[in-house]
């Protein structure tokens, strides 16, 4: 199958923007005169379309695979108790995973927060990866976000995260722990990170002295990438379907 040149410059054009050829037929903004499992054939077996430049595959880790790096043991409320606290956690907007991304040579870190009801990111530009500066970035974060908009965060066991009980009790948001070695249980948060490594901030880079405004940028790329588990929506569109007009302004 060939394409008429203009479906193949609207391909490029959004893959560029970070979108599969799955998005592309799903999100069918523009009619392409093939099937998804075609565009993604032509990717791999002609010349005319880069399939280097599709997002990354998911990676797995063999069975029985047990995280250990950085990890203190379960620092604070375990998963069962979420379940209890919330029997429509799955359903329901508010909840969030929260995670670190380490730079080269572990020089500097960003936080990232994740909502799972849109998959919108928020990124925190904390620069360095300690209890303070997570705990002065998220706390900055809470006191401007209105009240009630977020229920609860669901952190890894990283020692960076052992003041949870202050931000917990400051603003009234419920706070749980994953199982020691189970990053399969905020696995959202674990493939968004994954993401955000290819949108720019790749293994490679010293993130201790990131601008705010590039930080910025990577998550509203992200966050304005349709997904076939929206509908083919943006994060940021379902995102702000649970935004009040008084709580725009915060955004």
């Amino acid at each position: 199958i060939v394409l008429p040149n203009d479906e193949l410059e609207y391909i490029k054009e959004k893959v560029s923007l970070g979108w599969t050829p799955d998005t592309i037929i799903g999100r069918n903004e523009k009619h392409i005169s093939c099937s998804m499992r075609t565009l993604y054939r032509i990717f791999k077996r002609s010349n005319v379309l880069d399939v280097t430049s599709l997002p990354m595959k998911g990676k797995r880790h063999p069975n029985g695979y047990v995280e250990r790096r950085g990890k203190a043991g379960r620092l604070g409320r375990a998963l069962s108790e979420r379940h209890q606290d919330y029997p429509n956690y799955h359903n329901e907007f508010g909840h969030l995973e929260a995670d670190t991304i380490q730079g080269k040579k572990h020089r500097g870190a960003v936080m990232t927060l994740v909502e799972r009801k849109s998959k919108a990111v928020i990124i925190l530009n904390t620069r360095h990866k300690t209890d303070k500066a997570i705990f002065e970035k998220l706390d900055a974060l809470l006191s401007v976000t209105p009240k009630g908009l977020f229920k609860s965060i669901t952190f890894d066991n990283g020692k960076e995260f052992s003041k949870w009980k202050y931000i917990a009790n400051k603003h009234d948001i419920s706070t749980y722990f994953a199982d020691v070695g189970a990053p399969n249980q905020r696995a959202l948060n674990e493939h968004t990170n994954g993401l955000l490594r290819k949108d720019g901030l790749g293994k490679d880079m010293n993130l201790s002295d990131l601008p705010t405004d590039y930080v910025q940028q990577v998550a509203s790329y992200r966050n304005n990438i349709p997904r076939k588990s929206l509908n083919y929506k943006t994060p940021l569109e379902v995102f702000m379907k649970y935004i009040t007009n008084e709580q725009v302004v915060f955004f």
